[in-house]
């Protein structure tokens, strides 16, 4: 996301060398999603670049590639596994999360797979997986299951948040092509390790968005007065003012928990002006 065009210029420098957005971003949030892994393994060297261009303490959650766990189902996929966990290794610590999301073909049946899986990720990483399949959801046994299956190796539950996306009618084109790509399932607020990871999508309407984090606010800040690390990615269909609602969201929860640590200044999107 750090080389989205409607940032450039908005909330990061314009024109900026691709080698550069990343730094630039991480002045603005603290974590990424890293979904580019889901496509491709980055080189090594593209690897080394992210490291160079973020703080130790900067958080990249990694999405497994997609074929292990689209094409394979997580079965017999070491050869696609491995050159990912090597290519990631320059991150070090930046590596926050391995981040396995799951089709909505993927069920209680397939919980097996996902145990080896998660037994076979090296120890080093948190594991943090994302079910779309409305029986983890709806099913009270479906749901224990997973729970425990998370349980026994020490990894979250991703939530993905889509119940304002679909609370009235779309309202834009980004809005209508996001109903059909999203899932619509419940809101579900379970936190199982030290580090929830939550994945937020409002509408395109920023004040609608803000609105619908409300129930949010008051689960992050209980999180972090447990003393919980929860990394939270607020998104809206088009993703134009993502960057400044997260910096908002970040701002409400530390009216409710003072201590936590501030953002970094953003670096200036443009020269400074006199008016």
């Amino acid at each position: 996301m750090w080389t989205y065009a409607p940032w450039q210029g908005r909330f990061l420098p314009h024109p900026l060398a691709p080698r550069d957005r990343l730094s630039a971003y991480a002045s603005w949030c603290n974590a990424v999603e890293g979904n580019t892994t889901f496509y491709a393994t980055p080189a090594l060297d593209t690897v080394r670049s992210w490291a160079g261009q973020t703080a130790p303490d900067f958080r990249f959650v990694l999405k497994l590639p997609r074929p292990v766990t689209h094409e394979r189902r997580l079965v017999a996929a070491d050869d696609a596994l491995r050159p990912f966990l090597a290519a990631i290794e320059p991150l070090g610590q930046r590596a926050h999360t391995l981040w396995v999301q799951l089709p909505p073909s993927f069920t209680p049946a397939d919980l097996g797979a996902l145990a080896v899986l998660l037994r076979r990720l090296p120890d080093g990483y948190r594991r943090a997986v994302e079910v779309r399949h409305r029986a983890f959801f709806t099913d009270e046994r479906s749901r224990q299951q997973f729970e425990r299956t998370l349980g026994e190796a020490g990894a979250e539950w991703v939530t993905f948040d889509t119940s304002v996306l679909f609370d009235g009618s779309p309202a834009s084109a980004a809005e209508r092509e996001a109903w059909t790509k999203k899932p619509r399932l419940p809101r579900l607020a379970r936190a199982l390790t030290d580090h929830p990871v939550v994945r937020y999508i409002g509408r395109d309407d920023t004040e609608r968005t803000a609105a619908g984090w409300q129930p949010w606010l008051d689960t992050v800040a209980g999180w972090l007065r447990e003393g919980r690390s929860p990394t939270l990615f607020i998104h809206t269909p088009d993703n134009v003012a993502a960057l400044g609602l997260a910096r908002r969201f970040h701002d409400e929860v530390r009216a409710r928990v003072p201590g936590i640590k501030p953002l970094p200044e953003p670096v200036p999107a443009g020269p400074p002006t006199l008016f």
